[in-house]
Parts: structure tokens; C-alpha cells; sequence
């Protein structure tokens, strides 16, 4: 058996890509169901590159696949648990208000675009399927937005990354690092900062009433 030294973080990412860069997509495919455009962004990124063998179309469509297939199931979470679902969000009271509000005034524009707009990405399926959008047009409208969604991310990251060789050659690797190590302490940060929110909102038990002897 022969044993590699490893190296520098990139040579062991080089290393990663070159010889596993299969996984890449199944990996995309499992982030995507959950959340997150930025594993999107940085994988077109990484093909840019043009010597991973990494094909844009395939992240594109991992990220669609994944996308779709989450939305559907939160949309259906959303239709069986109904409002009380919501009751675990306390905190985001005005976000969920406003998601409501735009899916009953514009649900077609809002199936369509809810994937590019900030702080309600992650709820509004679960209000879509509350709100009783039919199954058929939210599955219809559901893979419309996936593919604009996965296309523009896929495709945007990898002219991102030409443009980003052009202007800074080897070190927009270095850009891409400290990119991706911001995107992980804002999110952390986010989290953190929902859990005390959420910890704030929980009512305070009354103290029990003093007994009588």
C-alpha cells in the first residue's frame, strides 16, 4: 500500500477533485435538499477551472434535483402539519407574515422567485403548502424555479470563476477560501444568533403560588 504525503489545504483539495471529483454532484444534490446556493456557486466555480472534469450541466442539474425534491417535501410538511408548524418559528412572526402575503397577492411570482429572495428561502414552501396552492401548479412552478434557480447559480459561479482567473490568476483561490470561511461564520453567526431569539421568545414559567400550612 502506498501512502501520500499530504500537503498544502489546496494540493489536499486538488488531490480530492482530481481523483473523487464524481462526488462532487451527490454532494450537491444532498446540500441543495436542505439549503444553500453557495455549494452551487463555488462547485461552477470550480469548473471553470477546466482540468477537474467537472461539467457545469451535471451541477446544474444535482442542484436542480436536490432543490426541487426538498421544496416538494417541505411543501407537503406544510399542508398536512398546517399552522402549527409556524409555532416553531415564533421569532420570525413578520417574515412569515409578509410570505403569506405575497403568495396570496402574487403566488405565481412568488413560487417562482421565493429561492432568490433573503430570509424567507427556507419557510416560504411550508407557507405555500399552508396556504393551499394546488399541488399540480406548485409542482409545476416548484421545477421552473429549481432549474432558473440551479442554472443561474451553476452558470453564475462559473463565469465568476473566469472572470475571477482573469483579474487575479492563481490567487483567486485565496479570494475563494476566505469567501467560503466568511459564508461559514456569517451562517454560524445567523444560527447562533436564531437560537437566542428563539431561547428569548420561550414564555417564562410562573412561579409556583406559596402553600398554606
Amino acid at each position: 500500500m502506498t501512502f501520500h504525503r499530504l500537503g498544502s489545504p489546496g494540493e489536499v483539495l486538488e488531490l480530492i477533485l482530481t481523483q473523487y471529483g464524481y462526488l462532487l454532484y451527490p454532494t450537491i444534490l444532498v446540500w441543495t435538499f436542505i439549503e444553500g446556493e453557495t455549494v452551487v456557486l463555488i462547485a461552477g466555480i470550480i469548473a471553470s477551472e477546466g482540468r477537474y472534469h467537472i461539467n457545469v450541466e451535471l451541477i446544474a442539474l444535482s442542484a436542480l434535483t436536490g432543490s426541487f425534491c426538498g421544496d416538494q417535501l417541505y411543501y407537503y410538511i406544510g399542508r398536512r402539519y398546517g399552522t402549527p408548524l409556524l409555532a416553531r418559528w415564533p421569532t420570525l412572526g413578520k417574515k412569515v407574515d409578509w410570505a403569506f402575503h405575497l403568495v396570496k397577492t402574487h403566488p405565481v411570482l412568488f413560487i417562482l422567485s421565493f429561492r432568490f429572495i433573503y430570509g424567507i428561502r427556507n419557510i416560504a414552501p411550508f407557507v405555500i403548502g399552508i396556504s393551499g396552492v394546488p399541488r399540480l401548479r406548485y409542482f409545476i412552478l416548484n421545477l421552473i424555479a429549481a432549474a432558473i434557480w440551479a442554472h443561474s447559480f451553476a452558470w453564475g459561479g462559473y463565469w465568476l470563476g473566469q472572470a475571477l482567473e482573469t483579474w487575479l490568476g492563481d490567487h483567486k483561490w485565496t479570494m475563494l477560501g476566505g469567501f467560503v470561511l466568511a459564508a461559514l461564520i456569517i451562517g454560524g453567526l445567523g444560527y447562533l444568533s436564531q437560537k437566542r431569539k428563539m431561547r428569548a421568545a420561550e414564555p417564562t414559567p410562573e412561579p409556583a403560588a406559596p402553600t398554606q400550612d
